[in-house]
């Protein structure tokens, strides 16, 4: 056990973040705790070192495989938490919504029990209340903050202040995987698909996702997603801008043209969705993450 834990802390989060290590290469406090995924009875772990990229999991759905995912348990919590600080760092852990999993209660649970066994130590749990790019986009504007010489209090403290500034919407293909998950109705995912209903979905203020649209055909629905940013987006508070995506390169590219042509002082970078929402709303999401007012 390291006798004593210095000023310098780490910033870590979890795989449902979807931040790649190109995302994070500028970030070297930032690190990646990596998850189980299992598709078509198999198990892969998704993350840093893992064996299943986005392209493999898409690739797998397509053949009619069916995927879950599996939170974040104590013990894994215990083993990685015990290395950082052994380390000599402090940890601020910025976790997948509590909306949508366990994983921040099981950190809390880790940090409560490591707390006692590393007393000079310093371990803050923050829940994000955001999900997959909402949460890696709100990660690395905190380690932007940390970079600006943020204490762990100090940016622990900013993070739950504006954290409901991160807007997430999304819109996928269709309803069936949103009704494997139970989120829509046997009915709705019918009509869904007769209507090419291209669901519309956010993250309200409690971290839970939720259908708030249903515009019919791609084209209603990429111009529903600029709507909500011409809206919201507020470039005063960050002008940066996520575009995150599962789908056709067709889509991404029309997206991002028009992010550009028409928000000029937005400063974008695009993510592909991972496993962890991708279980839930399948192939073919769009997303637009930035910070704004309010949700």
């Amino acid at each position: 056990m390291s006798e004593n834990c210095s000023l310098q802390y780490k910033i870590l989060t979890d795989a449902a973040s979807d931040l790649t290590d190109s995302l994070v290469a500028d970030f070297p406090e930032v690190q990646v705790l990596p998850m189980e995924v299992v598709v078509g009875g198999v198990s892969y772990n998704y993350g840093p070192g893992g064996n299943l990229s986005n392209q493999e999991f898409y690739r797998l759905l397509k053949q009619g495989k069916r995927p879950s995912t599996s939170q974040i348990n104590p013990s894994c919590y215990l083993a990685e938490f015990t290395k950082i600080l052994d380390l000599g760092y402090d940890i601020l852990y910025l976790g997948f919504s509590s909306g949508l999993s366990g994983m921040y209660q099981n950190a809390e649970m880790t940090a409560e029990i490591l707390s006692e066994q590393y007393p000079q130590c310093k371990i803050r749990c923050v829940d994000t209340l955001c999900a997959a790019p909402g949460e890696g986009f709100l990660v690395l504007e905190a380690a932007k903050k940390k970079r600006e010489g943020f204490s762990l209090d100090d940016l622990a403290d900013w993070v739950e202040l504006h954290r409901l500034q991160v807007c997430h919407w999304f819109t996928v293909d269709g309803l069936s995987y949103l009704h494997q998950g139970g989120r829509v109705s046997t009915a709705s995912a019918v009509a869904g698909t007769a209507l090419q209903i291209k669901p519309l979905l956010r993250l309200d203020n409690e971290g839970k996702l939720e259908v708030a649209g249903k515009p019919r055909g791609n084209r209603r629905a990429l111009l529903e997603l600029i709507t909500k940013m011409r809206k919201q987006w507020n470039p005063q508070i960050s002008k940066s801008v996520a575009i995150v995506y599962s789908g056709s390169p067709e889509q991404v590219k029309s997206l991002c043209d028009t992010v550009i042509s028409q928000f000029p002082d937005a400063i974008c970078y695009t993510a592909s969705v991972g496993p962890v929402i991708g279980a839930h709303t399948g192939p073919g999401l769009l997303a637009l993450v930035y910070r704004g007012n309010q949700r």
